[in-house]
């Protein structure tokens, strides 16, 4: 197993989630390990078994004083840019299952190459085993606080937990330090070492940072108490003012202050204990942005998701209206946008969007946020945008020149005729068509050519450009005015027009999509059919795995020779045991090449998606995670359809075999038991009382005795050969047949069975000889000979009798009994099926006519059932089709 990955078998199901206690604090040195230290040697004394899987001592004597006397679980040793570093064995703990186990350092972040990044994804792992978790953080590694803190302290905190977790933790104790008896420790060298402790006085440990720090930890756990007495009162239906239906929408933008805004939102939702969302929404300006603006979108919805907010995408075009639209239907009653930072021109042109909500809100309460900037001699966390990396389009601003340039000479032919006040219109007519071809910046460029155009050969002073007139003025202002706005209109109508183009292919190709994978019969044809539409959709290297035998298999791939390594295997099967994302870009296992996304539905992960590609960077934007979602959601449904189908099959299967062997057992204790049971009877009667028996008495015991024999014959040879025919094992011996002959045959084995009935003969004398299995052909006949005499009265006659029919020969089997029911007439050929009329003391274990059935189609024939229409019966036709027929007439047969 590498280095990191789980092992491949099934987690253990625990009983209960273990209990989280969370030591925080204000700051470093305020004495978090001390403490847990201290409340975890009280568990040990009290017998509990408690381990240590990581305390960082710091060189504090006294620290290090409390480990003694804990047993602990060596750390493993990550090789990483030839540096050997040290990390807390998961696995280790995990296989030592301790009750209690202490984890120093919340908010680490590990060595890469380890199974999850940062050591709160170890602890949340250890906490679903069923491990009770001691850990220390500082109050200045909570997510929502992160800006905050910088603010305060002007450094920015890298590592950080979620709120979720310690809105999960069971326990919190604040471990609290007076800001000047923390200072005095680091004077004293019990925090830092002497060099260090000096540079932390400067910039971190001050007075005023220190307070406010203690605040913020006090704030924070008090809102936590907070929480736990309403949901105590709640429980006990203790009244109170409960706080109202708030919801809160922060507005996301590619902007580097969303990831504030999102704490912020946060923050706000918090004291306000509302749900919150946050919000994206993609207009076709997005498709020109490049790579790395579009992640940092999804880095910010990242966030947004890991704080406990819901992050959504939407499509749109007027940004204000569609966050109205969502909000309102989302029944949001605040809206947190981030301040613009755009420049006066683009506001001009295209609006602000701040703007444009506060106006058009009505009853939502709209917060406008300056956002946060990075601290002073610090780069920002994410970068501003960059400008796109596109090649300049030269080739569109030519085309603007020449259509200027045309647009001019049109004018210039058709002045005389129209006059000046047409021409404007001749250039609004290019500019449009730039604007519709070439998009926003060639047709701003036409928009401005065409004004000094329009001024340099048509206003009065012509060749200059001066204006005489006043009126001109006026008139050369609006024209220049019109020009823009209608290249930005035209502009905006074809982005959307592109935008509505693509979203209509990719709604085409996911209706074809899903047609093909409901068109799909086999498991194997669906998991193919899923790894080309991903792959020719997100331009990404495709394989799925599904389980078998307890491991997961590639089952499919595109392009079909690729293949997964160890590692990827290990990040596929705990996406697959957890239902959750692991690998590439996720929490967990970030260092593997492939990104493995479950394949999820109501039930669980029925299989697992790894996704890759060779090009370094995010795997997918935003709407492509989107459609990645919806790809793999409509092929779980398919593959599940299929694996439910699978089971009805199963379980018909096993319906019908469970049906087949009661009518077995059934069969055997009537055909066997009842035959036996004479024998026995007959035999015991001869041995007992066979001296005082005359002669016809015995011989009619000895007949009893033989005819229940060949009775049980009968049956034992009819499961014979439906085995026979059930395992494929018929060999067939096809000779010209006669079939005169075999009827004759067949009628004088079945002698005795038949006694009491008549037997009619009526074979016409050109029949021909069939091509046909001699001994399989007889004991067609013989079973529905049998089969008649079993059902038809006594006294009655049995008609065989043969045909030419359309190039071929039919024989039928009629007798004068009750008939067939028309549910029947299909039903008599199943194996063991009995027809509910006839002889139930003769009637057989029900397999005679399925052997018929199987005897004929083997021999390339078949045999139907009717009743008779000239009065009441059932007739048996048996059919040779005009291959099997021997061009031979009766009379040189018989000769």
């Amino acid at each position: 197993m590498a280095d990191g990955l789980a092992p491949e078998t099934t987690p253990l199901v625990q009983p209960r989630r273990g209990r989280l206690k969370i030591f925080l604090g204000a700051a470093p040195g305020v004495g978090k390990t001390y403490e847990m230290l201290l409340t975890a040697r009280a568990r040990l004394a009290d017998g509990a078994d408690v381990v240590i899987g990581v305390v960082e001592t710091h060189g504090r004597k006294e620290t290090a004083a409390l480990i003694e006397g804990f047993a602990t679980i060596p750390q493993r040793s990550i090789t990483h840019a030839s540096q050997t570093l040290a990390e807390m064995d998961l696995d280790a703990i995990l296989a030592r299952h301790p009750a209690l186990v202490l984890v120093d350092e919340l908010a680490h972040t590990n060595a890469p190459g380890s199974r999850h990044p940062k050591r709160w994804m170890d602890v949340e792992e250890l906490l679903a085993a069923g491990i009770d978790v001691m850990t220390t953080l500082n109050i200045q590694h909570v997510e929502s606080l992160n800006d905050v803190v910088a603010r305060i302290t002007r450094i920015r905190v890298r590592e950080t937990v979620p709120d979720a977790v310690l809105d999960a933790a069971d326990d919190i104790e604040v471990v609290d330090l007076a800001p000047d008896d923390l200072i005095q420790r680091l004077t004293d060298g019990k925090v830092y070492v002497p060099d260090q402790a000096r540079r932390a006085l400067e910039k971190f440990f001050t007075r005023g940072n220190l307070t406010a720090l203690r605040e913020l930890a006090l704030r924070r756990t008090a809102e936590r108490v907070d929480d736990a007495l309403l949901d105590h009162m709640r429980s006990h239906a203790i009244r109170g003012p409960w706080p109202a239906g708030e919801r809160i929408l922060v507005c996301v933008n590619a902007d580097h202050t969303s990831a504030g805004l999102v704490r912020y939102a946060k923050r706000l939702a918090d004291r306000q204990r509302a749900p919150w969302i946050a919000l994206y929404v993609e207009t076709p300006r997005e498709a020109g942005l490049s790579d790395e603006v579009k992640a940092r979108v999804g880095e910010a919805l990242h966030l947004a998701g890991r704080l406990g907010g819901e992050a959504v995408t939407v499509p749109g075009g007027a940004i204000a209206e569609d966050i109205l639209a969502f909000a309102r239907d989302r029944n949001v009653t605040q809206i947190v946008i981030g301040k613009s930072r755009r420049s006066w021109w683009f506001e001009f042109l295209n609006g602000s969007v701040a703007h444009q909500l506060v106006r058009h809100a009505g009853t939502i309460a709209v917060s406008v946020v300056a956002g946060d900037e990075a601290p002073a001699g610090e780069a920002p966390l994410l970068a501003p945008p960059p400008r796109p990396t596109n090649p300049f389009p030269w080739l569109a601003y030519a085309v603007a020149t020449l259509v200027v340039a045309f647009s001019t000479a049109a004018g210039l032919l058709i002045q005389p005729i129209v006059g000046l006040e047409t021409i404007d219109l001749v250039y609004l007519v290019g500019i449009l068509a730039v604007a519709a071809r070439y998009g926003t910046g060639p047709s701003l460029f036409a928009s401005v050519a065409a004004a000094l155009g329009y001024n340099f050969f048509f206003i009065a002073p012509v060749h200059t450009f001066t204006i005489a007139d006043p009126k001109n003025i006026a008139a050369f202002a609006v024209f220049t005015i019109v020009s823009l706005v209608v290249s930005q209109l035209a502009a905006r109508v074809r982005a959307q027009i592109i935008a509505a183009r693509a979203r209509a292919r990719t709604t085409e190709a996911l209706y074809t999509f899903s047609r093909k994978i409901a068109d799909a019969a086999s498991l194997d044809d669906l998991l193919w059919a899923v790894a080309f539409q991903i792959a020719s959709m997100l331009r990404l290297e495709v394989v799925l795995l599904m389980p078998e035998n307890g491991q997961l298999v590639v089952r499919a791939a595109y392009p079909p020779d690729d293949e997964i390594d160890e590692a990827d295997l290990g990040a596929a099967r705990w996406a697959f045991d957890r239902n959750r994302e692991a690998g590439r870009g996720a929490d967990t296992l970030p260092g593997a090449h492939r990104l493995f996304v479950p394949l999820a539905t109501a039930k669980g992960a029925v299989g697992v998606a790894g996704l890759a590609r060779e090009k370094p960077g995010p795997l997918m934007t935003p709407d492509g995670k989107r459609l990645l979602n919806a790809l793999l959601g409509q092929a779980a449904v398919a593959i599940e359809r299929i694996a439910l189908a699978r089971d009805m099959e199963a379980a018909r299967v096993e319906t019908e075999t469970e049906r087949l062997r009661s009518a077995l057992l059934a069969s055997l204790s009537h055909d066997l038991k009842t035959p036996l049971a004479s024998i026995i009877g007959a035999a015991a009667s001869l041995r007992e009382y066979g001296a005082l028996l005359d002669p016809a008495g015995r011989a009619d015991l000895v007949a009893t005795i033989e005819g229940e024999g060949t009775r049980m014959a009968r049956f034992v040879s009819n499961l014979l050969d439906m085995s026979r025919l059930e395992s494929g094992a018929i060999r067939l011996d096809r000779t010209p047949v006669d079939l005169a002959d075999q009827a004759a045959s067949a009628v004088a084995r079945v002698a005795p069975v038949l006694g009491g009935h008549a037997i009619a003969l009526d074979l016409a004398g050109d029949l021909p000889l069939v091509l046909a299995d001699a001994m399989l052909l007889e004991q067609v006949l013989v079973n529905l000979l049998e089969n008649a005499a079993k059902y038809a009265p006594a006294g009655t006659a049995i008609t065989v009798s043969a045909r030419r029919s359309d190039g071929g020969v039919v024989l039928d089997i009629a007798d004068e009994g009750p008939g067939l029911r028309s549910a029947d007439l299909e039903r008599v050929f199943e194996k063991y099926y009995r027809a509910a009329d006839g002889d139930r003391r003769q009637a057989g274990a029900g397999l005679g006519l399925a052997i018929c059935r199987g005897f004929m189609t083997a021999m390339g024939g078949s045999i139907a059932a009717a009743n008779r229409t000239d009065r009441s019966g059932a007739v048996f036709t048996l059919t040779f089709p005009p291959p099997l027929v021997v061009a031979n007439s009766g009379a040189e047969s018989a000769a």
